[in-house]
């Protein structure tokens, strides 16, 4: 437990920084999910539409620290990836 004030806040201010990092690494999570729903099931679309949300937040929460740049980066290309061969297809 934390005895001094400044050890007090910067435990309230970990707590705060845990609660919305966790929310945005979901929202991160939900987006590719639904972009590879939309793949799987063929709609040309709306997986691009879906693809550039998903891409956006990605790299979202690569600026915020949430992931590694380069985890952003082959997350990003393995999505594109399968566009393409949707779209190909």
């Amino acid at each position: 437990m934390a005895n001094s004030a400044q050890a007090r806040k910067r435990a309230r201010q970990a707590i705060g920084r845990r609660s919305r990092n966790v929310a945005r690494r979901s929202a991160m999570r939900t987006h590719i999910k639904k972009f590879m729903t939309l793949a799987e099931s063929g709609e040309k679309d709306s997986a691009t539409a879906a693809y550039q949300s998903a891409s956006s937040n990605i790299d979202r929460a690569s600026q915020k620290g949430l992931t590694h740049r380069n985890k952003a980066a082959r997350l990003k290309r393995q999505l594109n990836a399968k566009l393409k061969t949707m779209v190909t297809a």
